[in-house]
């Protein structure tokens, strides 16, 4: 008679996935719809070649470029977009104080001119 493995005990697993559905779980993320990428499968979809193995329908999205100048120039790019942006916010930020400012002259002009009108006397 042989002995027989012993139950884990109950309640949640030590892992809570293994690492193949962690893969899966991520390449879902990447292509939620299960959309077909030539040369990948779909997820879930057995692999029929060796790169068909790989997790991800590209793995070179995660990293852009690997060349330094090529970086250097995204981070120019990045730079002058932050400007554009922030020029454009301090424009925003000065129509909204203009504005404030002519609607504070309009309500004390309207509040000087009530002030000169006469009033009618009571009967």
């Amino acid at each position: 008679m042989t002995a027989s493995p012993p139950k884990p005990p109950p309640g949640p697993p030590a892992v809570p996935f293994t690492p193949q559905e962690a893969l899966e779980f991520m390449q879902k993320m990447w292509n939620p719809f299960g959309v077909p990428i030539p040369g990948y499968p779909v997820p879930g979809a057995p692999a029929a070649t060796p790169a068909a193995a790989m997790p991800f329908p590209n793995p070179a999205a995660m990293f852009a470029t690997l060349d330094p100048a090529e970086v250097e120039r995204k981070i120019g790019e990045l730079r002058i977009v932050e400007a554009w942006l922030a020029m454009t916010l301090n424009v925003m930020q000065m129509s909204i104080k203009t504005m404030e400012l002519q609607k504070s002259s309009l309500e004390a002009l309207r509040s000087a001119q009530a002030a000169m009108q006469p009033r009618p006397k009571k009967p």
